[in-house]
């Protein structure tokens, strides 16, 4: 039943309660007005800008890249190849690292040449690719052995890693967050 019709049946013709019931019910929808624009506004651009669905074939292929890469980026790690480094960061990458602290692509790359980032292992499990058009997420648990600038940086670590597919069809390294796994008595 429509609102005019409730707003009659309940009370009687002309009754200012039934004038101030409605000019508070034409109140909401005036002020709801604009959010609701909004909201259709909002959702009609998320659906133009979603991505079209990646075909599984290229899908399949895509993570294989990505598995490579990131072998890739465990072996430049490792040996402290700042070269092989700068080939899988985009020149916009950013890190943060496990304490927070914000990172750029010449900041890593100084770290590695220089030496103030080094591993002597690190092993990676529970890799996790997901694919989302030309975006790749990373998820793994990195368990390693190293130092920066002399201080113990040994652990495991939670680490999200995101690729983007440029124009010239290559993957490179966009964003990097890690986070530190607390070791409590029983979680070892």
């Amino acid at each position: 039943m429509p609102a005019h019709h409730c707003l009659r049946s309940a009370f009687p013709t002309r009754t200012p309660a039934r004038s101030l019931v409605r000019s508070a019910v034409w109140s909401a929808i005036r002020s709801l007005t604009p959010i609701l624009l909004l909201l259709s506004g909002l959702t009609a651009q998320t659906m133009e800008a979603a991505p079209a669905p990646v075909p599984r074939a290229q899908r399949h292929e895509y993570r294989h890249e990505i598995d490579q890469l990131e072998d890739a980026w465990r072996a430049a790690m490792l040996k402290g190849n700042s070269a092989a480094m700068e080939s899988l960061l985009a020149d916009d990458y950013t890190a943060i690292t496990a304490k927070g602290a914000i990172q750029t692509k010449e900041q890593a790359l100084n770290n590695l040449k220089s030496g103030a980032f080094q591993l002597r292992s690190l092993s990676i499990s529970d890799r996790k690719v997901r694919i989302y058009g030309t975006t790749a997420v990373v998820t793994s648990l990195a368990e390693l052995t190293g130092s920066r600038n002399d201080q113990d940086v040994t652990g495991r670590y939670r680490y999200t890693r995101v690729y983007v597919r440029n124009p010239q069809g290559q993957w490179k390294i966009v964003s990097f967050e890690a986070s530190r796994i607390q070791e409590t008595p029983d979680r070892k």
